[in-house]
């Protein structure tokens, strides 16, 4: 696992990307691939290419150990299935390397913005709960994609996020399921600076 840096990690406001955290959601990545030397005019982005590399590798939403890593968090917690389950929680809250190094991560950099990429059936969807729930919004109308306010699942990554970092935004990108076209990732890709831009001006 990795993280690239876009501009200068230490300007703010820093926005920061995973762009794949299941296995079988990959397209996110694109989208990660498309900003790499995009850096915005103020501010930084932080991206994580892929945050389940075992998964990735085999084509599994799950981690290696047959986890849900988006269930693997600390916020709302609770064991769910056995080893291998499509959202299997883990033995407890991130017994997993993988959220180990984003909740490490995030400590580090206090994100003022985290967008996390998945991919689903339906068309393209923003969601958000709670106080990111403006911030999404935005997003969503800058990619042209509608937005949905959804409480979070347990031990979901945003979850975690929005409940130990009051003043941060943290919500969810679901691209369509399958290849992605290159209009949507461009969508995206401007998405993501223009958020950068709004959270420069404090919006």
């Amino acid at each position: 696992m990795r993280a690239l840096a876009v501009g200068n990690p230490a300007d703010r406001p820093l926005l920061l990307v995973v762009g794949c955290i299941h296995g079988n959601e990959r397209a996110g990545t694109e989208v990660v691939r498309s900003i790499r030397h995009r850096a915005p005019s103020r501010g930084s982005i932080v991206a994580v290419p892929n945050l389940n590399p075992d998964g990735l590798a085999v084509g599994t939403r799950t981690n290696a150990r047959g986890v849900d890593l988006n269930r693997n968090f600390g916020s709302g917690w609770r064991p769910i299935g056995a080893p291998g389950d499509p959202e299997h929680s883990g033995a407890r809250p991130f017994s997993e390397p993988e959220t180990r190094f984003a909740r490490r991560l995030i400590r580090v950099l206090r994100p003022d913005a985290t967008v996390w990429f998945h991919q689903q059936v339906e068309p393209p969807l923003v969601r958000a709960w709670g106080h990111s729930r403006t911030a999404a919004r935005a997003y969503a109308r800058i990619a042209g994609a509608p937005f949905s306010a959804l409480r979070w699942q347990p031990g979901s990554a945003p979850n975690w996020q929005n409940h130990r970092f009051r003043k941060a935004s943290s919500f969810v990108v679901e691209l369509p399921w399958g290849e992605v076209a290159d209009s949507v990732v461009r969508r995206n890709a401007a998405a993501l600076l223009a958020l950068v831009r709004r959270l420069e001006r404090g919006a």
